[in-house]
Formats: structure tokens, C-alpha cells, sequence
């Protein structure tokens, strides 16, 4: 795939994996994306998952014919991403490493080997000229390990942007973008936003046409909508007014009880959605919980606490950064009810957290007096 007339795709598509990082479902897949640039000298873009490292090398080959290439670029050390160097230096001896010095002690943690007789070090603002193409380097820490680095082709006007704008799912940029966009950078960027921000920040500066990321699409067109997204995320604003509504439920109670309010809000036109904790994508859940600017969580009282799903779906949003919402409690207990209180004690770390005024106590099942606890609920969060 030609990228620009310089620029060619030479990356690779995984779709047997079920679980990205261990914890993320991709029911679609994931790509692992490199690059090569064609000049008088020749640069790589970051290579593959191990799986996937003979496939790598024989793109490239396809691309090069018997030219050899003069750089290795590492944008980000993550073995999706790194795996394959070895696998590069084994076909290609002559070819130097470009990448910050972090990178390269990662490299001795991953191969014990630093290569120190191939490497090029840079830093912010430093610059790699290739023949008609030059490279501007960008330091990008915490997006999302401290060794980062993204890099602008001045010429082309492409952003390689590392694990930023990457998306679960193929590399077609027709595709929807946000929903796995979102999931991806929620769960696994989202903690450093005054980061990401920074970058932004950076890249504002940029004249950028194309972001050619290491997972999903090369962005080409409409680049304002990508931009405006993660600024959105990056500063932890919702995107849209909207109820996420998230329950946990033994018996089924908790349950009849989230489903009436998320019935109630959408009768009211409100832009609402429903996730069963102990069954959906928590991932999912996550990440609609920072789309939205309204959140409730429902969940019966378990062994003096709360129920363990809506335990782990907070500690979530928690460790995310989750700021800026109004929350919702709807708490179940039979006896000596705390699953209201303790969902409120996990949130206390969050910042900017509005809770509603009224907290709907069920003791065991549904009666008159909670159905109207729940419109009143319901009231308040259409205000």
C-alpha cells in the first residue's frame, strides 16, 4: 500500500489474537503497522509482533528488491511493536537504530543487548535527512511508556504518530473510527492525558496531512475530526451529553431496577447505554463512561461491600483518570446496605465528580416507593 509515492505499508494484520495486552478483546483483529520510506537513503518505521516477524521481513523484501535499508527507526518499545528487531539486524547488519536513549536501555532489557555499534540517539527537535525526505523527531513520554519518540516527515507532511490515533480492528480508514478508537485509547492512554495534551500541543505546531499510526488506519482525510477527538480525551471532556448505565446484579433485582432507568432516560430522549458488568466488555464500559457526561452505577451490597464486577469496573475508571461527570448511585442490600457508600468512597479519588442528590435504596426487590425514587433519579440527570 502506497502511503505517498515514498512512503509504502508494510505492515501486517493479526487476527487470531483474542485478547490485546492480555485484557482488551479484539473480535476484529489488530494491525501492527511499519513503514518505509524510499530516498536516496532508506528508513523503516518500527517493526512487529514476533509472530509476525517473518511476514514483516518479507513485506520489506517485497518493497526493497535488493536494496538494503539504512535505519531502523524505534518510535515505542512495546514488543507488538520491537519483537521483530532482532529479526531485522539478522537480515540487515549493516542498517542503524534510530531511537531515544530510554529505548535503547529497553533494548537491553528485552535482548540484552543495546546495540551500541549501530546506534543513532535523538531527542527532541533533532533531525535525520534521508535525501529529499527529512525526519523531525518529537519526544512523546508516557504516550503511553516514558521511551517514546513520533516522527515528522517534513516533506511529505506525515506524522508518524506511535501507538497515537491507533485503533483496534483492520487497517481500513473507511471503517468507523471512534468506538474502537475510543476503547483503545481510553484503556490504554487514558491515564496520561496531561501528555497526550503536550503532544497535541506539539503537533498543533506541525503542517500534518497524513497521521500513519502503529495500529489501524493511515489517517488521510478530515484530520480535525481525529484531532478534536483527542483533545476531547486528553482532557478527560465528554464528547456528547449521554447516561452510560452500568449494574451489577445477583438475583436479577439490581438489574430490573438499572434497566427501568435506562428505559425511562431513552423514553425522555436522552442518549443512554446499558452494560451488565459481569457480562459485557468492561472495556466497552469504560470507555462510555468517558464518551458521556452522565454516569449510574448500580449494584447490590456483597459480603459488607459492593458487588466484585462493580468493584473492578470502578477501579477502572478510576485508575483511567475519571473526572468531569455527574454519577448516579442505585445501591441493593436486604439488610444493612453499604454498596452506595462504598462505590462513593472508590469515586472520592476522582476529581470534578458531581453525584446526583438522591441515592435509590432497594432492599431486595422493586416496590412503588423505589420506582419513584428511580424517576425522580431520572429527573435530575434530564436537567
Amino acid at each position: 500500500m502506497n502511503i505517498t509515492e515514498d512512503i509504502k505499508y508494510i505492515g501486517v494484520s493479526d487476527g487470531a489474537t483474542d485478547l490485546f495486552e492480555g485484557q482488551y478483546s479484539i473480535p476484529n483483529g489488530i494491525t501492527y503497522n511499519s513503514y518505509i520510506i524510499l530516498d536516496e537513503m532508506c528508513a523503516v518505521m518500527d517493526s512487529v509482533d514476533a509472530a509476525f516477524g517473518s511476514e514483516w521481513i518479507s513485506n520489506l523484501k517485497a518493497v526493497l528488491g535488493a536494496r538494503v535499508p539504512d535505519y531502523l527507526i524505534v518510535q515505542h518499545m512495546e514488543p507488538d511493536h520491537s519483537a521483530s528487531i532482532i529479526d531485522f539486524i539478522r537480515e540487515y547488519p549493516t542498517a542503524k537504530i534510530v531511537a531515544s536513549r530510554a529505548a535503547f536501555a529497553m533494548m537491553r532489557g528485552f535482548f540484552c543487548n543495546d546495540f551500541a555499534d549501530r546506534q543513532v540517539v535523538v531527542t527532541e527537535g533533532d533531525t535525520l535527512s534521508l535525501g529529499r525526505h527529512t525526519l523531525q523527531f518529537l519526544t512523546a513520554p508516557m504516550v503511553h511508556w516514558p521511551e517514546v519518540i513520533m516522527t515528522y516527515d517534513v516533506t511529505d507532511r506525515v506524522l508518524f504518530s506511535a501507538d497515537g490515533f491507533g485503533r483496534f480492528g483492520s487497517a481500513c480508514e473507511d471503517e468507523p473510527w471512534a468506538d474502537e478508537a475510543r476503547r483503545y485509547y481510553i484503556g490504554i492512554v487514558g491515564k496520561y492525558g496531561k501528555q497526550v495534551e503536550a503532544v497535541l500541543k506539539k503537533a498543533g505546531a506541525l503542517d500534518i496531512e497524513i497521521i500513519a499510526p502503529l495500529h489501524g488506519p493511515v489517517l488521510t482525510h478530515d484530520l480535525g475530526l481525529y484531532l478534536g477527538l483527542y483533545s476531547k480525551w486528553a482532557s478527560y471532556t465528554p464528547e456528547e451529553r449521554g447516561v452510560t448505565v452500568a449494574y451489577a446484579s445477583v438475583y436479577g433485582n439490581t438489574a430490573k431496577a438499572a434497566v427501568a432507568l435506562y428505559e425511562e432516560l431513552k423514553a425522555r430522549g436522552e442518549r443512554v447505554t446499558l452494560f451488565d458488568l459481569a457480562r459485557c466488555d468492561v472495556h466497552e464500559a469504560i470507555a462510555s463512561a468517558f464518551r458521556f457526561d452522565r454516569l449510574v452505577l448500580a449494584a447490590p451490597t456483597y459480603n459488607a461491600d459492593v458487588f466484585p464486577a462493580m468493584k473492578h469496573y470502578i477501579l477502572g475508571l478510576v485508575e483511567r483518570g475519571f473526572t468531569k461527570r455527574t454519577v448516579g448511585l442505585i445501591e441493593n442490600g436486604s439488610w444493612a446496605p453499604r454498596a452506595a457508600a462504598v462505590m462513593k468512597g472508590m469515586l472520592a479519588e476522582s476529581k470534578d465528580i458531581t453525584f446526583t442528590e438522591g441515592t435509590v435504596k432497594i432492599t431486595s426487590a422493586l416496590n412503588s416507593e423505589t420506582k419513584a425514587a428511580l424517576s425522580a433519579l431520572a429527573d435530575e440527570l434530564c436537567k
